[in-house]
């Protein structure tokens, strides 16, 4: 007697939700033969989902590419920061040391993933990284002395807020001053490295976070929402309010 449907359905959907290509494809193929059209569609939307899968092993290959290139140092760490544009806030860097053999797929810029995804992410990220770290500098000394050496000390602590110490440093774009560890600038890194996309992903929910808890504390000028950013709204608060006591002096002369 054929299996009903629904009892397939349900050891289908377990195959999919465990994220394992193999155990999709194992899973299926016991139910290939079957005519039934409940059954076949099934089985074609869970092998579109293995092939997604497979495709997304593809790109997590390419995206260790860098690690690759320097496997022979123990410890790789990627960096990046998130909060160099917005009104308000901290910038906060981040940098990560992954596991030589890790398996974590979908990582990627953090803007092109869904706060969702990122939020999943960064505690996957966190539980399975060898080391992370994380560098906070405020609106204050933003404006003592400018975002870009604000954002460069931002990664120095997150450098020194890691367990252990990074043979060479893949970071977005930039060479921080002030760090005898050897560097590589990558363009565009966080889409072309998993350390940096890592990186880029706990950065990213951290400073969300923040800014969250500031929307509590300021209500008025949409934290919660735009995380610090100069939206239309947030100008048109800061306008009616005035400056909130996160608010960036330096960024903000021509809205007051």
């Amino acid at each position: 007697m054929a299996e009903q449907i629904s009892v397939i359905k349900e050891k289908i959907s377990a195959a999919v939700s465990s994220g394992s290509e193999e155990e999709i494809l194992k899973t299926v193929s016991a139910f290939q033969d079957d005519d039934r059209a409940g059954v076949k569609k099934l089985v074609l939307s869970a092998l579109k989902k293995a092939e997604a899968i497979k495709a997304e092993k593809k790109r997590m290959y390419d995206m260790f590419s860098y690690e690759r290139e320097y496997a022979s140092c123990p410890y790789i760490c990627g960096i990046d920061e998130v909060g160099r544009g917005p009104l308000a806030g901290p910038v906060v860097a981040a940098a990560v040391i992954l596991p030589k053999d890790c398996d974590i797929l979908y990582l990627n810029d953090s803007k092109k993933l869904t706060p969702a995804k990122r939020e999943e992410l960064s505690e996957i990220i966190k539980e399975k990284a060898v080391s992370f770290g994380l560098g906070y500098t405020g609106h204050e000394r933003i404006d003592e002395i400018n975002i870009l050496n604000a954002t460069y000390e931002a990664m120095r602590d997150a450098i020194n807020n890691l367990s252990v110490k990074p043979d060479i440093l893949l970071n977005d774009a930039v060479t921080i001053p002030g760090v005898s560890i050897k560097q590589v600038p990558i363009i565009k890194g966080d889409a072309k490295s998993a350390s940096i996309a890592a990186a880029s992903i706990i950065a990213k929910v951290e400073r969300d976070h923040y800014m969250e808890k500031m929307d509590k504390e300021y209500p008025g000028y949409g934290f919660f929402s735009n995380k610090g950013y100069g939206s239309s709204e947030h100008i048109e608060a800061i306008k009616k309010n005035g400056l909130s006591p996160i608010h960036r002096r330096s960024f903000t002369g021509n809205f007051v």
